[in-house]
């Protein structure tokens, strides 16, 4: 018997052994059809015209299978369930017309033994769920050789669910590798393209200042806008790449001493970029906070254009800057109506505008990028409508109060 055993190469029995092995409940399917059946050894084995490979096994009786193993597939009853398709089931060899002189039950030592085919979803033939004992059984009573062909159909479906989820996991690993290789490509991109609209920016201005003809002056400043537009839209998309990259948005952690001076500076810019809107600002003097004040600049200022592309145009835009209770708070306001409840789950998501007044202009990145901010702050972003008006809110924890506290112990 022992010379009948060999081991397949690799290449031949390693994929469809895992294929079986990857179905959880393998053991527990043999284990079953053991103690329905009676028998000592049960297997679930591959076949082809070639080879007879062992996938799964459970084996009382020493015989001397492990997984992986095989055997001449001549020598076996599954070549014969593989040419005909039809199972084969033996109550006791000696009592047997067709097998009582067939060289398999004595190359083998069994009296009782089954062999099931087991096909694979689309029709193709997989192999056998087989099993075999040197003691008769009564395998062939219909409710015994029902059940051995349920489970047999169980392990095909079991077959079929392990490779969809085989193929989802390989098409899923593809696509992640996809999207980072292009995040990669668009963070180094925009990266690049920084330094040449730096070129761009210091020419207009040595233009402005060498060349001072008041005709070229509206025509220098919409380039410098259209200049600082798309360095804005190149910050945004670094901004958004080394978030989803894992890096989050970097940060300069400093004691501020007066955050009224740079905030009051953004809001200065947005006003000259945008002279028909109304900002009305009210910023706590002399406000203290642990703090990257030229990322808190970048929250604000797109809090603030997203006021004034997405608000009502007759309404004023409205910003309150303070610190209360251990918290520093920025709060922008517009006049607009609520959003919905979808509108508001994916406000803060890459890629998402609420409605707006049909001017807008941007990659939806604003918003994602306050929330990314917010978070490596450790404070919160929130959004409220009261009437006809909607509010932003960041607050954080003003740590450098509990710092002067804590010196003053």
């Amino acid at each position: 018997m022992m010379s009948n055993i060999s081991a397949n190469g690799p290449e031949v029995s390693s994929s469809f052994v895992q294929e079986v092995q990857a179905i959880g409940a393998v053991g527990q399917i043999l284990e079953t059809v053991a103690t329905i059946t009676g028998l000592g050894f049960v297997a679930i084995a591959h076949v082809t015209e070639q080879s007879w490979t062992t996938c799964a096994v459970l084996d009382k009786l020493d015989f001397g299978l492990k997984v992986g193993d095989g055997l001449d597939v001549t020598t076996t009853l599954c070549d014969e369930v593989r040419a005909t398709t039809s199972s084969i089931v033996i109550d006791n060899v000696l009592e047997s017309d067709k097998y009582r002189d067939h060289h398999t039950p004595r190359i083998y030592g069994f009296q009782s033994y089954f062999s099931i085919p087991i096909f694979r979803f689309d029709g193709a033939y997989f192999g056998t769920l087989c099993g075999l004992d040197p003691k008769p059984a009564s395998l062939s009573a219909p409710a015994t050789l029902s059940t051995l062909q349920l489970f047999a159909q169980l392990i095909s479906k079991q077959l079929e669910a392990e490779r969809v989820h085989a193929n989802a996991q390989y098409e899923l690993s593809n696509e992640r590798e996809t999207a980072e290789l292009r995040e990669q490509f668009v963070a180094v991109l925009g990266h690049d393209l920084r330094t040449p609209l730096g070129a761009l920016q210091s020419g207009v201005e040595l233009l402005r200042i060498k060349h001072p003809d008041p005709g070229s002056l509206p025509v220098l400043q919409r380039m410098q806008r259209s200049i600082g537009r798309m360095t804005s839209l190149v910050n945004d998309v670094v901004d958004f790449t080394r978030g989803r990259m894992g890096g989050g948005i970097s940060l300069d952690m400093r004691h501020e001493n007066d955050l009224a001076g740079p905030l009051g500076q953004v809001v200065e810019e947005l006003r000259a970029l945008h002279p028909e809107r109304t900002i009305v600002a009210e910023i706590q003097p002399n406000l203290n906070l642990l703090c990257d004040v030229g990322r808190l600049g970048q929250l604000l200022s797109n809090l603030l254009k997203n006021a004034i592309v997405h608000g009502n145009a007759d309404v004023p835009v409205t910003l309150n800057v303070h610190s209360k209770d251990g918290s520093f708070i920025i709060e922008v306001s517009n006049g607009g109506a609520a959003f919905s409840n979808d509108v508001v789950k994916r406000l803060f998501k890459p890629f998402s505008r609420a409605s707006s007044n049909g001017t807008h202009q941007g990659l939806g990145l604003g918003l994602y990028i306050v929330s990314e901010i917010a978070r490596s702050h450790g404070g919160d972003i929130n959004v409220s409508f009261y009437k006809e008006e909607v509010s932003f809110r960041f607050s954080m924890r003003d740590h450098s109060r509990v710092d002067r506290r804590l010196v003053a112990r």
